[in-house]
């Protein structure tokens, strides 16, 4: 763990030594811009939208799901920041189409240790220090990914902190071929 955390931080002071101009950008996005995404690895969202430092925010979930906590990050995106188009982006092969509500809070329930997918599903290696409070949450899972970003797109344009004048689009990232696909109602 320690040799990760050294890796991070040489890395970090060789960012540092070139950060130069970019001290002086704003933290209002350039292109008042939002992206709302998961928080999957295999996303880079500057690199498929064609976004440089500083052009929009980027606000990242498991799922890329408008939760409570997205909706309030891009109420203030909007209204403190001046964003004004917003973009839903989901993917393929999304982690999130692999769970319920009901087997999370099962996991849970047995151990807060990390669970492995196999051909029956989810499962914990350990039954030890798990807690039943998993069973309480939302985890927001995806059944069919084309609707949940119609459900999102509509929860935040319905939401009654966001301005009808806010474009809001919903997307499908493809992890197979790195395209964006819209999805419209």
């Amino acid at each position: 763990m320690k040799a990760l955390k050294e890796k991070l931080m040489d890395s970090n002071a060789g960012y540092a030594a070139v950060f130069g101009k970019n001290a002086e950008l704003s933290s209002i996005p350039a292109k008042k811009l939002a992206i709302l995404t998961c928080m999957d690895c295999r996303l880079d969202p500057a690199e498929f939208s064609g976004l440089s430092l500083g052009d929009a925010h980027v606000i990242r979930n498991a799922g890329g799901r408008a939760s409570d906590d997205a909706i309030r990050s891009l109420v203030i995106s909007h209204k403190l920041l001046g964003t004004d188009q917003w973009f839903v982006i989901h993917h393929t092969d999304c982690g999130m189409e692999m769970i319920d509500n009901s087997n999370m809070g099962e996991l849970l329930s047995e151990s807060l240790g990390t669970a492995i997918l196999d051909r029956e599903g989810w499962k914990n290696l350990q039954r030890d220090g798990g807690s039943e409070e998993g069973k309480f949450i939302n985890w927001l899972p995806i059944t069919h990914q084309r609707n949940s970003i119609l459900e999102d797109v509509k929860r935040i344009r319905e939401h009654p902190l966001v301005s009808e004048k806010i474009s809001v689009y919903g997307f499908l990232f493809d992890v197979k071929t790195g395209r964006l696909e819209e999805i419209k109602d």
